[in-house]
């Protein structure tokens, strides 16, 4: 797969090589010509020191035959121009844009970015899941990480016990796939009831795990389970 990153900072630097270690093929453009030689003398690929959102820097990476771009300046403008010439002048299938600013992030993806990253909401997403709500093991990331395969068991103090699952305030973003309950799977209909000691297989929203976990009551500082591979 050809990739052309545009930043060569430490996250463009360290994307580039991830990529070249994964077999693919990344282009980098930087505008800063000791960050070129730098990178060009570190990693085997093609650099070329030039601004990433003129046409003529893009043109020089052939990103008419790009798979992806991945913008990762240190800028939310520049990397949202840059996703957006990569889409109407040279048809890139898939742009990615690195979001300093969180809260840009559903505007870059109104404007058109495909995947907008904000390692702000990442980190925010895995103190969640990781110290929050540790008693739910995750057994699988699905979507690109935006949504897991959940499973835990429902405490011993289950106060919402022998209620049915239409009945729970359970977040929008969550549905219960199945049931077990003495060894025996169950997959639940809204009449389904709850009890103390069942175990649940979910697919929720992450932004949803911390809500999911304070309506079934299950503490943090139970067990932690291993952790899934991305889909």
């Amino acid at each position: 797969m050809k990739v052309v990153v545009v930043g060569g900072g430490k996250v463009g630097f360290y994307l580039s090589d991830t990529l070249l270690e994964h077999g693919h093929e990344p282009v980098l453009i930087e505008r800063d010509h000791k960050k070129c030689q730098r990178i060009a003398n570190l990693l085997d690929l093609q650099v070329i020191c030039g601004d990433g959102s003129s046409l003529d820097a893009l043109e020089s990476a052939d990103l008419a035959h790009a798979d992806a771009l991945a913008s990762v300046t240190g800028t939310d403008e520049d990397n949202l121009i840059i996703c957006e010439l990569a889409k109407r002048h040279f048809k890139v299938p898939r742009t990615v844009a690195r979001v300093n600013n969180p809260k840009n992030a559903d505007v870059m993806k109104r404007l058109g970015v495909d995947i907008a990253v904000s390692s702000t909401d990442s980190l925010a997403r895995i103190i969640e899941r990781e110290v929050d709500t540790a008693a739910i093991r995750q057994l699988m990331h699905l979507n690109r990480g935006t949504n897991s395969l959940l499973e835990l068991t429902l405490p011993k103090d289950f106060r919402h016990n022998g209620e049915t699952l239409m009945a729970l305030p359970l977040p929008e973003e969550s549905i219960v796939m199945t049931i077990t309950r003495g060894g025996e799977m169950t997959i639940p209909r809204g009449s389904a009831r709850l009890f103390a000691g069942d175990r649940l297989l979910v697919v929720c929203k992450d932004t949803a795990i911390h809500e999911l976990g304070q309506v079934l009551g299950i503490s943090s500082g139970e067990g932690r389970g291993k952790r899934g591979l991305p889909l």
